[in-house]
């Protein structure tokens, strides 16, 4: 079973697996650079070369990279929107020089102006980057939101929107976050409502597009539209929602990672974890 958790880039990227290996993860995400800047400082070929080598040789099975919450590739106003294409483009180009297999973004906000617009918009800068690097290996990943405020994302339609509109859809997944979707009003609690949700899923994605899973209770209830992560158990949620995909055969291989709370000695994604690996036995 591949789990793990998010893990900080603080003194070099290659630090990151060094702290996943630390807590016991079989995967990690990371940020490529610093989070809350549209700066990117170049990564060194002896940096990429380092990373490299320790997830090949520590065992690190897969490693996700999710883009800076700056970006909104949904936003009405121009120099926003065109100032979020060229950090994706940068994050993706990031990824593919790390040989990372997996970028994350959250699809976006239209500030008022409307879905449709927002997904139309969405589309566009994803064609828009693709189209940019030609032949690439990265898959990025549309993560389901909770709806909060404007943000689009909410529903399995509007995904599908936006994947069916991209030329290249076939280097574009899926991530599902389990509170973002459980906010949004799909329930995965009892196995009857679990098996409908992924069953919905199927029909309207498809369940090849799902390539990883954000492992997150949350701290507000079913339908509540409030993106509010809480650990595993601790929330609405509850162990139940998390031993059925656990025991999902049909995602055995699936990635899944951690975006709990933490603290700066880590305890907590160790916690987290233990409690992952024992719902797998129960």
């Amino acid at each position: 079973m591949l789990l793990g958790a998010h893990m900080s880039i603080a003194g070099g990227i290659d630090k990151a697996l060094e702290r996943g290996l630390q807590v016991g993860c079989d995967v990690i995400q990371i940020f490529t650079k610093s989070n809350n800047s549209w700066q990117a400082k170049p990564i060194g070929d002896k940096e990429i070369e380092r990373f490299i080598s320790i997830q090949r040789n520590k065992n690190i099975l897969c490693v996700a990279a999710h883009v800076s919450y700056l970006i909104n590739c949904a936003s009405p106003n121009k120099f926003l929107l065109e100032k979020s294409r060229q950090s994706l483009l940068i994050e993706l180009e990031r990824a593919e020089k790390l040989k990372i297999p997996y970028l994350i973004m959250h699809p976006g906000s239209h500030i008022g102006s409307g879905e449709p617009e927002g997904l139309e918009r969405i589309s566009d800068s994803l064609n828009f980057v693709l189209g940019k690097v030609l032949g690439g290996k990265t898959c990025i990943l549309l993560e389901t939101t909770a709806g909060q405020g404007t943000a689009i994302g909410y529903s399995f339609e509007h995904l599908r929107e936006i994947i069916k509109r991209v030329k290249e859809d076939n280097r574009i997944g899926v991530c599902y976050d389990t509170c973002h979707t459980f906010a949004a009003g799909y329930d995965i609690r009892v196995k009857a409502k679990y098996k409908k949700t992924f069953s919905m899923f199927d029909e309207i994605i498809g369940l090849n597009r799902l390539k990883i899973f954000h492992f997150n209770d949350s701290k507000k209830d079913l339908g509540s539209h409030v993106d509010r992560h809480e650990h595993i158990g601790a929330g609405r949620l509850g162990l139940e929602s998390f031993r059925l995909i656990l025991q999902d055969k049909r995602f055995r291989e699936t990635p899944k990672i951690l975006e709990t709370p933490k603290g700066e000695d880590m305890k907590e994604d160790k916690e987290n974890l233990k409690v992952l690996r024992g719902l797998i036995k129960a």
